[in-house]
């Protein structure tokens, strides 16, 4: 019998030997051109469609036009963004200050990756580690180990086109556990961890230098300048998308109150059924004290059947009215479901106090969303709100992984900053799978005097 820890042991051991050679004969071609390998793997529709019907199968989870269409969108802007980076050589030249930079590939990655999207994610990880020079090793969640398997599969097919490594991109063999991911956190060179708060925690105190990202709870705010057709279709598109797998799924709406009833009916025209039964809907979403599983990332109808409400004909997602913000009102927690929270707030004021509390019980530092006209009012809730990013007038979903009308970069993982207990607070990326040698030659000196350091301050206060 193969002891499971050895046999992870050799994976690694032969990850880091394709990863050397990988490195020593490296060029930018050649990792452009094994990225490439690796994102047409998920990009071909046929390969695409198979990865996404797998994936529903599988996990349970989203459905299937909705993963074709992230399988591909994200890959795309992916590999859009890192197209002219350089990652190989000499990146960067600074002759006043006597810099020369190189990039240095990171060695092994071990990527823990969620059953929500259990190809995109990895995907997004893999073409970004084999662009800056690396191998990687793939933890996927025990839900997402077939859809691994047969990314990597075409993964290794496209690399035998190019007479690429296989080794560069392998994964923790079937069946995973807590004790193999914890093997490959502690013996890899960089942990990139998304998915599960448990998973986070355990990647980044492995001992191992870990990226990880926080949890979502996104709550939008819709104010009396608003153009509130739009908001409702967009707020539509993005919370149903994927049947809200998402971690930038709409989980919370505050609505001032000036356009409560207007917006009620706006959202009624795009989809959304108000349920005021909030006592109800949280028995059935959490008969147990945990999430029904006949909800989680379900198709409206199996929704609107699980949670038992008499709806439209033709309704999307559900919104449900509520005031109560805390660990005793799960609905101000991230519901994974066509769900949201509805809150009312007297003005845009208090609606910024209402997000805060929400994101600080939950979701801090992830992201929150704006629809206003008024210019000045993103500011001000960027100012106010523990959070890394402030999406305005945008479908949230869409928007905060990267978008082709918008500037974040493509992705699937979000750092959360010191709000949510990350080392980041930018949409992973290229960046972090890559390290630098910095060649330092002297220049002329730039030494200042005491005085032009403390001039203005001796002025203000003396000496």
């Amino acid at each position: 019998m193969i002891d499971p820890i050895a046999e992870l042991d050799a994976i690694i051991a032969r990850a880091r030997a394709a990863q050397k050679a990988y490195e020593a004969n490296g060029s930018q071609t050649r990792y452009d051109r094994a990225a490439q390998a690796a994102a047409w793997a998920i990009m071909e529709p046929r390969r695409n469609r198979e990865l996404a019907e797998l994936a529903v199968r599988t996990t349970g989870l989203g459905n299937v036009p909705d993963k074709i269409t992230k399988n591909h969108r994200k890959t795309l802007g992916l590999m859009r963004d890192i197209a002219e980076v350089r990652t190989h050589g000499v990146i960067r030249e600074d002759a006043a200050r006597g810099i020369t930079e190189i990039a240095r590939a990171l060695g092994v990655v071990g990527a823990v990756v969620p059953s929500t999207n259990p190809a995109a994610t990895p995907a997004n990880n893999i073409i970004n580690a084999l662009k800056c020079g690396n191998a990687i090793v793939v933890a996927p969640s025990p839900k997402g180990v077939a859809s691994c398997e047969a990314l990597l599969a075409h993964i290794h097919a496209e690399f035998a086109r190019i007479g690429e490594d296989p080794d560069l991109v392998q994964m923790i063999p079937a069946p995973g556990s807590k004790e193999k991911t914890q093997r490959l956190m502690e013996q890899c060179d960089r942990v990139i961890a998304t998915g599960s708060q448990n998973n986070v925690h355990r990647a980044q105190t492995c001992g191992t230098p870990a990226v990880a990202v926080g949890a979502g709870n996104v709550t939008v705010i819709v104010d009396e300048t608003a153009d509130l057709a739009a908001a409702a279709e967009k707020i539509r598109a993005s919370k149903t998308f994927d049947n809200a797998t998402s971690c930038s799924s709409e989980n919370a709406l505050v609505l001032v109150d000036a356009v409560w009833n207007a917006f009620v009916d706006e959202m009624a025209r795009h989809g959304g059924a108000l349920v005021e039964d909030e006592a109800g809907i949280v028995a059935r979403l959490w008969p147990d004290g945990h999430l029904n599983r006949a909800v989680i990332a379900q198709d409206a109808d199996k929704t609107i059947a699980a949670l038992g409400v008499d709806v439209p004909e033709g309704t999307e997602y559900l919104a449900v009215p509520t005031s109560g913000i805390g660990s005793d009102h799960p609905l101000s927690g991230e519901k994974l479901s066509r769900v949201l929270a509805l809150y009312r707030a007297r003005d845009f004021d208090d609606a910024i106090s209402i997000t805060a509390r929400i994101q600080n019980h939950q979701g801090a530092g992830h992201s929150v969303g704006l629809h206003s006209t008024n210019a000045d009012r993103a500011l001000a809730l960027a100012n106010a709100i523990p959070t890394s990013r402030v999406i305005v007038n945008q479908a949230h979903c869409f928007a905060t992984g990267g978008a082709f009308n918008n500037g974040m970069p493509f992705s699937l993982s979000m750092g959360c900053g010191s709000w949510g207990g990350n080392s980041i607070d930018d949409n992973l990326h290229w960046k972090h799978f890559l390290q630098t040698t910095k060649i330092v030659r002297e220049i002329p000196v730039r030494e200042p005097s005491v005085e032009d350091i403390f001039a203005d301050y001796w002025a203000e206060v003396g000496k």
